[in-house]
């Protein structure tokens, strides 16, 4: 988990695409979101989630950056803010995250 939410700090957007998503983040709702990227029925745990959005949104960011025609800005900043919804997520939701390492860190959550 700790490797999803860094990869997560690590990432650089252009500053557009990350304020729309941040307005987008106020509503956030799991169903609805995460259920158009990940399929319909029984939804992920958040960290799986946010893996396979990350792997996802790299495939939107390559397709941005080499000015693919099928690039979608609106699909790329729905992923960023599923992306956001589910980190803020396993920082306020245990629940949602996978606990079997007890020994596990706590997830870091400042830079969210």
């Amino acid at each position: 988990m700790q490797d999803v939410l860094g990869t997560l700090r690590t990432l650089r957007r252009p500053p557009l695409l990350i304020r729309a998503a941040r307005i987008g983040l106020s509503a956030y709702r799991r169903e609805a979101h995460l259920g158009r990227h990940v399929g319909n029925g029984v939804l992920p745990r958040s960290s799986q989630a946010l893996a396979h959005l990350i792997e996802t949104e790299a495939r939107l960011e390559h397709d941005r950056k080499v000015h693919a025609t099928g690039y979608s800005p609106l699909q790329h900043v729905d992923i960023l803010i599923a992306m956001m919804g589910e980190a803020q997520l396993i920082c306020t939701a245990p629940m949602l995250v996978d606990l079997s390492n007890k020994n596990a860190p706590q997830p870091k959550c400042d830079a969210f």
